[in-house]
């Protein structure tokens, strides 16, 4: 093997390395688009719970419109009585972010002021979605 060939053999592997560290140190990050109501959120939540469990470290943001955003709003309550507040506190702290379509709030008229904290508010859930995917490289799931 002559000098050359040599060099492009080192660097093919160095720049084969180099990808395969990159690729190892990207953290997952996942946008669940929740636009379904209160029947279907404790299975949701539960869901993104297992996630973390299962990948600490991805960074997960749950998007919601429509009947979505119902248990981000003060007083949810699942169906037996418990509110979604604990729940959505509890993901908050473990670095899931929470966001709420203002087109559904004005559509429904419903105050700002009665979302969550833990919760932003954005001009579109469904733009949004988008956004995510495809300027932060985010996964889409649909639970």
């Amino acid at each position: 093997m002559n000098f050359y060939q040599a060099f492009k053999t080192m660097a093919a592997a160095l720049l084969l390395a180099c990808a395969s560290s990159w690729v190892q140190a990207q953290d997952v990050k996942v946008v669940y688009h929740v636009n379904t109501g209160l029947e279907s959120t404790a299975a949701i939540l539960n869901n993104v719970r297992n996630h973390l469990n299962a990948d600490p470290s991805a960074k997960i943001t749950v998007v919601t419109h429509g009947p979505g955003i119902d248990f981000l709003l003060e007083g949810a309550k699942d169906s037996k009585g418990r509110e979604f507040s604990g729940v959505v506190g509890d993901l908050s702290s473990k670095g899931v972010q929470f966001r709420v379509c203002n087109n559904t709030l004005e559509v429904r008229q419903i105050d700002a002021s009665k979302v969550l904290m833990e919760a932003k508010i954005v001009p579109s859930g469904v733009a949004e979605v988008a956004r995510l995917q495809a300027k932060e490289g985010f996964a889409y799931l649909k639970p």
